[in-house]
């Protein structure tokens, strides 16, 4: 009776650990790629691997069904990581880091405002978001400089809110009764689509040749094959069994395990904020959660 949402928790829990650790393959690729060529090769990537895991095409119903494919495409893979990527260039990326956590909140808001039948908050829910922010803010400024960059600020907040409109359609798309793999492939079809037109106006070069290196090869293919592949579709089921809402709070993770990677790779110290900021991520997500199951409505 149980097990269905344990395997929610766990296969959201599983994505936050690799979305964690993602910024370190990131970090090598940007020595030879350009931000946009790292997002259209890993999606491309992602793409192929969901084609070979499940070639079978989706037959959906309607033109109806085909626009949530398409706007989930737009919000989810293409102007989430667009605006995200385009806010580190104006802005500090622990302003972003803080900014784009906003979005279980705006999940929350969303969904009472759009899917009254779904998904009922308590207070649980945002006493925990307002423990796990100040985590994610004492994570983030971490002896950093606070400064505020507006266009930065607004694009990260606007990533945020697009991810929140990504993860209610992707529960609207979970009711449809079709196959993870072939609605995340679906997904991923349109969001590449909505990218190209963005390549005109970024430096992006095809150069595969780039990809003869080892470390490139194995790092593109870590965020094509498990970042995006592999995590959308986990994502995506934890959306279908638990809720939006429920599932978009392990986001408040993402800022922890990439301070534990950072000090196990990267050699990074742990300073008394980010310990104390760790801490308070974890509780509030404990606290986001905490007897959830019976306030949401998972038909």
């Amino acid at each position: 009776m149980h097990s269905k949402p344990m395997t929610g928790h766990l296969a959201a829990l599983f994505t936050a650990l690799v979305w964690g650790t993602t910024f370190i393959s990131t970090k090598v690729l940007l020595t030879d790629f350009q931000p946009v060529e790292i997002l259209f090769f890993r999606f491309i990537l992602g793409y192929l691997m969901l084609f070979a895991a499940c070639p079978r095409r989706l037959k959906t119903e309607g033109a109806g069904q085909e626009k949530l494919f398409v706007l989930a495409g737009l919000c989810g893979i293409c102007l989430y990581y667009l605006m995200e990527n385009i806010a580190l260039t104006f802005t500090l990326a622990s302003n972003v880091g803080v900014m784009v956590s906003i979005a279980p909140f705006f999940t929350a808001v969303l969904s009472q405002l759009l899917m009254p039948e779904g998904e009922k908050l308590g207070v649980n829910f945002f006493a925990g978001f307002a423990v796990a922010m100040v985590g994610i803010v004492l994570i983030s400024f971490n002896g950093a400089r606070l400064e505020v960059n507006p266009l930065g600020d607004v694009l990260s907040v606007g990533a945020a809110l697009v991810w929140a409109c990504y993860s209610l359609l992707t529960r609207k798309i979970g009711g449809l009764g079709y196959p993870v793999i072939l609605t995340t492939r679906r997904i991923f079809f349109y969001g590449i689509l909505c990218m190209v037109p963005a390549l005109f106006f970024f430096d992006f070069h095809l150069q595969p040749g780039r990809f003869a290196s080892p470390a490139s090869l194995l790092n593109m293919l870590y965020l094509g094959v498990g970042a995006s592949a592999l995590c959308f579709v986990t994502w995506n089921y934890a959306v279908k069994v638990l809720g939006a809402v429920k599932t978009s709070v392990y986001i408040y993770l993402v800022p922890v395990i990439t301070i534990v990677t950072s000090m196990i790779v990267l050699k990074e110290p742990v300073t008394w904020m980010s310990a104390v900021g760790t801490a308070l991520a974890i509780a509030g997500l404990v606290v986001s959660e905490y007897r959830g199951n019976e306030r949401v409505s998972v038909s």
